[in-house]
């Protein structure tokens, strides 16, 4: 659940990008945080992993308009996707309100995201979170590599959910905002909803 501090009317909305190792969460977060006003966002701050170009965490907060008068935050994160972190994967995991899953297309690393989408739905039940529920949008990246795996069995094998999901080549800057735009859309109708529910009226 977004934060919302009544007092400095500020909501806090999180969204962290997961999915296998070197999938491409560090370009997209990298690409959105370039075509994104500087007036609008943070620095973007990041601690590198040893042995691989994946990021420790991304992180940066995009400065919306009002909405019913409370000013709202987007924060972006990116975990490395290699099994040895987990831990630290779930630690940012923690109150996470909108997920985005990068799926790397290469038809030999299928399994790859195949495991990834099981350990982050383990994850997810470890806090107590329903990944049923959670807003979620899934990308399949590097469409631009000669041996790829099919949409049809991305949609069949992860996209069970029937979420919506996005092509991307994420060096191109192919689909990486309608990605993050789908994502931030997904999390503000859930919230609205949720506002609808306790207050009677939700956000605009």
């Amino acid at each position: 659940m977004p934060i919302i501090n009544y007092r400095t009317r500020e909501i806090n909305c999180k969204i962290v990008y997961v999915g296998p190792s070197l999938g491409g969460k560090t370009t997209n977060i990298e690409n959105i945080h370039q075509l994104i006003p500087d007036k609008n966002r943070t620095n973007l701050s990041s601690i590198d992993t040893e042995g691989d170009r994946t990021l420790f965490f991304d992180y940066f907060s995009i400065d919306l308009e009002d909405i019913a008068g409370f000013k709202t935050k987007f924060l972006v994160y990116g975990v490395p996707g290699q099994p040895y972190y987990r831990s630290t994967r779930k630690m940012v995991l923690n109150g996470v309100d909108g997920l985005v899953f990068v799926a790397d297309s290469d038809k030999s690393r299928l399994q790859d995201n195949l495991d990834s989408l099981e350990d982050l739905k383990g994850m997810l039940k470890e806090y107590g979170y329903d990944y049923e529920s959670m807003p979620l949008v899934l990308q399949y990246n590097k469409r631009d590599l000669f041996f790829i795996t099919p949409v049809e069995e991305f949609e069949q094998v992860l996209n069970q959910r029937k979420c919506r999901s996005f092509e991307a080549v994420a060096i191109e800057n192919n689909g990486v905002m309608d990605t993050f735009k789908a994502i931030c859309g997904e999390v503000v109708q859930k919230l609205n909803n949720t506002l609808a529910q306790q207050f009677g009226g939700g956000m605009r």
